[in-house]
């Protein structure tokens, strides 16, 4: 699983790739819950989820109990965006808990931690890792 961590502080995001063990821990968990940061190897951290794909890249809808997919007419966000006013569309969305269908976690910071995101190896989205010669 990704996750996705947006420091509204930096006004930055960092990526970083769970393990299935750590992944795992995240399970049941739902839009609008916190996170330990300490579970994801993220030491003194909070974080709270604020939404995320599955593997088919469906998002996540935080007024759709479970982990369901369903499809549903959407007048705005999450999920759908650039519609008319009084436009609605039919759009294919999953509810808003974590399961092991997930592939990207959202999450915002809520606590920092005593180290940054880049020292505790999270990368930006779209750079690559410099390759040593």
């Amino acid at each position: 699983m990704k996750l996705v961590v947006n420091d509204g502080k930096n006004a930055k995001s960092y990526q970083k790739e769970l393990a299935d063990e750590k992944s795992s821990s995240l399970h049941g968990k739902k839009i609008g819950d916190s996170i330990n940061g300490d579970l994801i190897e993220l030491p003194g951290y909070s974080l709270k989820i604020t939404g995320g794909s599955n593997r088919d890249g469906f998002p996540m809808r935080p007024d759709v109990m479970g982990t369901r997919k369903t499809q549903l007419w959407l007048s705005g966000p999450p999920g759908i965006r650039g519609l008319k006013k009084g436009e609605r569309r039919m759009k294919t969305i999953i509810g808003n808990q974590v399961s092991k269908e997930t592939a990207q976690l959202n999450a915002k910071v809520v606590t920092p931690g005593p180290k940054t995101l880049e020292e505790l190896g999270l990368s930006a989205p779209g750079k690559k890792k410099e390759e040593k010669k």
